[in-house]
């Protein structure tokens, strides 16, 4: 599998269409027809469902799009790493998932600081949860990340942000709780959703 034809699966994937994949890759459409066609024999997978005029991911598509996706980025600030190597300045990337907090403003004040002693580091910063941020911190995808969760501090270094969320809940101004001073969780149990 090498990463040229990732790059052309990923392409495809983004724009549903083979020929303007092509296009955008420079090559010509039966070159990146015949790759993907390759890819799926070598894996023994169908990857897209093809029309007349588009093409879709399958499930196994959708699979190789999100690992794909990984290892174009590793093997990308791989390379960005040993071309840095090569300068006296720090340059690189740092990829960050951070889970939507109020850690983000601690976060982006971090940033600040190190951006003015280091301007030619950027960073890559990653919205999402706390699991799928410590599954990709594991495979080395992210350098670090900043989670709400606790954390197995037998497996991680950890450092701990003094910050608290603060919740809230919206609803309608005839709502029985709306007359209430605070709600606890207990309260919206008779509230949730049951499918």
């Amino acid at each position: 599998m090498e990463l040229r034809v990732l790059r052309y699966f990923l392409e495809a994937a983004r724009l549903g269409n083979v020929s303007r994949a092509a296009d955008n890759l420079c090559v010509t459409q039966p070159t990146v027809s015949r790759q993907l066609k390759e890819l799926e024999e070598e894996l023994g997978e169908k990857l897209f469902e093809r029309t007349n005029y588009a093409i879709r991911l399958t499930p196994a598509g959708e699979l190789l799009r999100e690992r794909a996706e990984d290892i174009l980025s590793m093997a990308d600030r791989t390379l960005q790493d040993f071309k840095s190597l090569k300068e006296d300045e720090v340059v690189g990337e740092i990829a960050i998932a951070c889970a939507e907090s109020r850690n983000v403003n601690f976060l982006s004040k971090c940033i600040g600081i190190l951006r003015d002693d280091y301007p030619k580091i950027k960073y890559n910063l990653y919205s999402g949860d706390s699991e799928r941020a410590l599954e990709k911190l594991d495979k080395g995808i992210f350098d670090f990340a900043v989670v709400v969760d606790n954390v197995d501090l037998e497996k991680y270094n950890c450092l701990a942000v003094r910050s608290v969320d603060r919740w809230g809940v919206v609803m309608r101004r005839d709502d029985p709780l709306a007359k209430r001073d605070f709600i606890e969780p207990k309260d919206l149990l008779d509230k949730l959703f049951r499918g």
